[in-house]
């Protein structure tokens, strides 16, 4: 009798713990898209201004697919999660910011989106015009070609870099007349700065997975998700770190001339 008497609160919290929605959000592999291609008939980057180049290859941007904020997430879901390798559980704070609905969050990542995709254009920009002899074809001021990046459904900024390494690819590949994919699918994820710098993002173990999905030989990934994407990458796809955009095209450039690639 006291044995039981003394189990019936635990009883009881296990049942409360078990039903109550837990702060947590869960995340899957989500669509992968070729920023080199067209989204419902639309090329997803438009340049205007000048002959733009038709590349070999894909480069594709990643993407994971989350629950809502407001969705109720239970003990269950979190611990099939905590062993599942097609799904992750996260703390609800580290994928939407605190303190808002969902309408504000939506705003919050369609912001996030378009300062990404400016900032991609600026970084891309300035490589390019900072080539040797490159680009002859351009016109002699870049900030005249007319550039719009096109990706609906998709908030947050990771996908800056795939956006600037497309603007890069259609305007001037590898600088010497070839690809910067070399005609491989290479896909990736990363926030970029206006000067070229890629930062970390989140969601890497499921990212790999959605490019290995998707046919990716490459996966790009900014240098402090290094180890974690290595830890997760599916058997096959190569895990290049990138710390600048720079670091991502002479990377590629490396893969094709067969030069030393850097490594997780």
């Amino acid at each position: 009798m006291v044995l039981a008497l003394c189990a019936t609160p635990v009883v009881a919290l296990l049942l409360v713990v078990t039903l109550l929605p837990l702060p947590f959000v869960v995340a899957y592999p989500g669509a992968t898209v070729d920023v080199l291609g067209d989204v419902e008939g639309e090329s997803v980057i438009e340049i205007s201004g000048t002959e733009i180049r038709d590349p070999d290859g894909e480069l594709r941007m990643t993407t994971i697919l989350a629950t809502p904020p407001d969705a109720d997430i239970r003990l269950s879901e979190v611990v099939s999660g905590y062993f599942s390798d097609d799904r992750a559980v996260m703390p609800r704070d580290a994928v939407y910011p605190p303190g808002r609905n969902t309408e504000e969050i939506r705003d919050y990542t369609t912001g996030q989106m378009l300062d990404s995709q400016r900032a991609a254009v600026t970084a891309a920009l300035t490589l390019v015009e900072g080539r040797t002899g490159a680009g002859p074809d351009l016109p002699e001021d870049l900030g005249e070609l007319d550039i719009e990046l096109r990706l609906e459904d998709v908030g947050g900024p990771s996908a800056g870099l795939l956006f600037a390494l497309g603007v890069v690819e259609l305007l001037d590949g590898d600088g010497e007349g070839g690809d910067l994919t070399g005609g491989r699918v290479i896909a990736g994820t990363g926030a970029i700065a206006p000067d070229g710098r890629v930062g970390s993002v989140g969601g890497v173990p499921l990212k790999t997975r959605a490019a290995d999905r998707d046919g990716a030989e490459v996966f790009l990934v900014p240098s402090a998700e290094c180890a974690e994407a290595n830890r997760s990458a599916p058997d096959g796809l190569r895990v290049i770190p990138v710390s600048t955009l720079t670091d991502a095209v002479r990377a590629l450039e490396a893969l094709e001339s067969g030069d030393p690639v850097p490594t997780c």
